[in-house]
């Protein structure tokens, strides 16, 4: 359980990046008028769309959906926001951070390889 705990938690914080990222790409990206909007947008929309789109019984959330999905897409969805979060930091010029970020990522991942082949098969 020690094992599950510590990449839960290294998935959260990756989260939380990938939702600065966005934010810091919405931000550097734009000119004056829309920097606000962007920044604010971005990361809303992605946080929006990871609690809404949700495999049923995913023992790695609540098991709660509230707009059930199929795990593939489940899976391309915290792709797109981890990744996504990741090409934000490169984006906005933070490269160093989106590589750290990315192999975090693909660390995670490997970590759970059980929750990768259960999403798989819903």
């Amino acid at each position: 359980m020690g094992n599950a705990r510590w990449n839960l938690t290294l998935r959260f914080l990756l989260e939380l990046a990938a939702l600065l990222g966005l934010g810091t790409a919405g931000w550097s990206l734009s000119d004056e008028a829309w920097r606000w909007v962007l920044a604010i947008a971005l990361p809303l929309a992605a946080a929006a769309a990871w609690g809404i789109f949700a495999v049923l019984n995913d023992p790695s959330r609540s098991g709660r959906a509230p707009v059930p999905v199929p795990g593939a897409i489940r899976l391309a969805l915290e792709f797109i926001v981890l990744f996504g979060g990741a090409a934000g930091f490169h984006l906005a010029g933070h490269t160093i951070t989106a590589i750290i970020m990315a192999l975090l990522i693909v660390i995670s991942y490997a970590f759970s390889l059980d929750r990768l082949a259960w999403l798989l098969r819903q």
